[in-house]
């Protein structure tokens, strides 16, 4: 667990969990939301509600681009409520500026991240992802990875105000991480 020490972002707004598919955005932060008794966002549930149909659908009809379209719309949305709320953008919410600044203006942000092989057990064990995600890379779960990564890790890294590696821990050891983290922004 480590701390941006550049962080002046107030935890009594909400709480971003940023980070790759299957590194446990929604688990947890449908844990932090309830103990916060606050509100949970998952932004590609909400994309799959408002669309009527699922990501893999978007992305057959529409491409990558008609997908984010969609999850900037979706984000400008749960952003603009005001309210206190815990939200888990999809992993690649983070590739236009727009959204990342919207997300940094939620509240704090905590980077999840795990090793890849974690997240690839993670993704393979999971059959709605499997089934509703479209593959980001040809080559298999680990080749998507190391791209998705490699693209993704700096622009996670530049927008978290913590990191947290939620490889080992399990949901609701790295929710308590997230609490603890939370607190100690609050109280520097």
């Amino acid at each position: 667990m480590s701390r941006n020490p550049s962080s002046t972002q107030a935890a009594s707004s909400g709480v971003v969990l940023v980070g790759y598919r299957g590194s446990g955005k929604t688990t947890v932060g449908r844990i932090v939301a309830s103990r916060l008794g606050v509100p949970f966002w998952d932004s590609d549930l909400e994309i799959r509600a408002r669309a009527g149909r699922s990501i893999r659908e978007i992305f057959v009809e529409s491409g990558e681009s008609g997908f984010r379209d969609w999850e900037e719309r979706v984000l400008a949305d749960l952003c603009a409520r005001g309210d206190r709320s815990v939200l888990a953008p999809g992993g690649g919410a983070v590739l236009r500026e727009v959204n990342r600044a919207r997300l940094k203006a939620h509240g704090t942000v905590i980077w999840l991240t795990a090793d890849r092989e974690t997240l690839a057990r993670r993704i393979e064990s999971d059959p709605k992802s499997r089934e509703d995600r479209p593959a980001l890379a040809p080559g298999g779960v680990l080749d998507e990875l190391d791209a998705m990564i490699a693209q993704r890790a700096p622009l996670y890294q530049a927008l978290a105000d913590a990191t947290l590696d939620a490889s080992t821990l399990d949901p609701e050891h790295v929710a308590d991480s997230v609490l603890a983290l939370i607190a100690k922004a609050n109280h520097p």
